[in-house]
């Protein structure tokens, strides 16, 4: 009876599942707290002031704290064509508010409304991204930089169609060469972010209303050298995250463990609610020493 009852007693601590050990130690604390915003269109409009005062606060009333902004471009409402006091009048906006409101600083890329594109005045002074990147203060469209143990880099996947006349999403020779040495450059044992404004990789294009039996996807929606760019990233294992916009849909691709985040936008539909089931928010996301990353999207 006495040894019966042993057995019994083995028997449950037996069933106790086993936990690894380093599942006991506490958490390591992330190296760095970023926040994307997006997509954020501004102009004096449709309350647009207000609500993007509103995710800027939001924002920097995060526990913990963000120590900087990833900017995805697609700052101002619309460039385009636009006559150039209607310009100056929506960067202004977004330099009075940016310096009033936010404390945090911000790293940006180029979107496609950030550029003035009319065929039929490539002489103007407002032609091409030279306007945006002056009051982005940026030297160059494409750049990186290295904050507590990570490389960021910031690509200009914005160009003009074969054709000339609108854009498309790509790197470009120049750049694709420079993205290549830039990740030579860097020790394989250091984690690297990719931000662009355009998704090199999305699922989001496939949501669409009356498929029959195919899809259309336009090169101005998602990178048309995205095969290139993956191939790239295959042979650097320490590429851990791509960062995008432009879709205003927020979703996530996992490929060749590289994870491919769409982030919605801060604008949602241009200030009209919800774009299909993605309502304006910003990701947040916590990065860790060992390229380890946790993230999520943030409604404010």
């Amino acid at each position: 009876m006495e040894r019966r009852s042993l057995f019994k007693k083995m028997g449950g601590l037996l069933l106790v599942p086993a936990v690894p050990f380093s599942n006991l130690l506490p958490k390591e604390k992330p190296v760095l707290r970023v926040a994307h915003l997006t997509d954020i269109h501004l102009k004096n409009d449709f309350d647009a002031p207000k609500h993007f005062r509103d995710c800027l606060h939001h924002v920097q009333q995060q526990t913990p704290k963000v120590d900087f902004i990833l900017n995805g471009g697609d700052v101002v409402f619309d460039m385009n064509k636009e006559k150039k006091q209607t310009i100056d009048d929506q960067w202004q906006l977004v330099q009075s508010i940016m310096s009033a409101e936010c404390s945090i600083p911000s790293h940006y890329v180029l979107g496609n409304h950030d550029i003035w594109w009319e065929e039929q005045n490539k002489t103007s002074s407002l032609y091409g991204k030279q306007y945006a990147l002056d009051q982005l203060k940026l030297s160059s469209p494409y750049y990186s930089f290295v904050k507590n143990g990570w490389k960021f880099i910031c690509l200009d996947s914005v160009h003009l169609d074969v054709d000339g006349t609108w854009y498309i999403g790509k790197l470009g020779a120049a750049q694709f060469q420079w993205l290549e040495n830039e990740l030579k450059q860097t020790d394989a044992k250091m984690p690297v972010c990719v931000l662009s404004h355009i998704p090199i990789l999305t699922a989001t294009l496939m949501i669409e209303d009356d498929i029959v039996n195919r899809w259309e996807m336009l090169g101005g929606d998602m990178h048309t050298d995205t095969s290139a760019i993956i191939k790239l990233f295959y042979q650097h294992p320490n590429v851990k995250l791509c960062l995008s916009g432009h879709i205003h849909l927020r979703d996530k691709v996992v490929y060749n463990n590289v994870t491919y985040l769409c982030n919605g936008a801060v604008s949602g539909a241009w200030w009209k609610g919800n774009k299909r089931e993605t309502a304006p928010g910003y990701g947040l996301i916590d990065f860790y020493k060992d390229g380890s990353f946790e993230e999520r999207y943030v409604n404010y």
